[in-house]
């Protein structure tokens, strides 16, 4: 086995222009809605990642992979700091998310590029917390049945309704401490 010489080539590329940031920032955008894409998400849910990260973008003014755990601190805990709770947790979840990406992705490009390694600057002690509230569908109660039949006959609506109520009762008997019927 011989021995050879190793050098740096970081001696050897020039760091990326401006111009070629910005182009690199739109590719890697527009490859982050493809990986979205082919892994089954709807266009709406990365339409709305999409736009959380410009309006995150928008206020930082330079490229998301230049954040850092303070910058992130000053948006969620000032700028965001009255928003309601989920438009905080979608946020941070996009960025998250686009982090994880150009991790999995781009790192070595990146840091090539940049001279930075990524990382991403929501972690444990400064990620949002809280849950959107869960909007269960809890099944109506047979005097609610009651109605919705009773409305129906009136409108002649009831050979719309009836195929539910079998459903319906069914339903009711599942909910875990209300017997069926009540």
């Amino acid at each position: 086995m011989a021995l050879a010489v190793v050098r740096d080539l970081r001696e050897h590329w020039a760091p990326a222009s401006a111009e070629e940031l910005e182009r690199f920032e739109t590719d890697v955008l527009s490859g982050f809605v493809l990986a979205r894409a082919s892994a089954g998400l709807a266009d709406g849910t990365i339409r709305g990642d999409v736009g959380h990260l410009e309006q995150i973008r928008t206020w930082f003014g330079r490229p998301l992979w230049d954040m850092e755990p303070a910058d992130a601190d000053a948006y969620f805990g000032k700028v965001l700091r009255n928003s309601p709770s989920g438009t905080r947790l979608a946020r941070s979840q996009a960025l998250t998310t686009y982090f994880l990406f150009l991790e999995l992705r781009h790192k070595v490009e990146l840091h090539r590029m940049t001279g930075r390694v990524i990382e991403c600057p929501i972690g444990e002690m400064n990620r949002p917390r809280g849950a959107k509230d869960a909007q269960l569908r809890v099944p109506p109660t047979e005097p609610e049945v009651g109605t919705l039949f009773r409305l129906g006959r009136r409108a002649g609506h009831l050979p719309q309704v009836r195929p539910y109520r079998q459903e319906l009762h069914r339903l009711q008997a599942d909910v875990p401490g209300r017997p069926a019927g009540q």
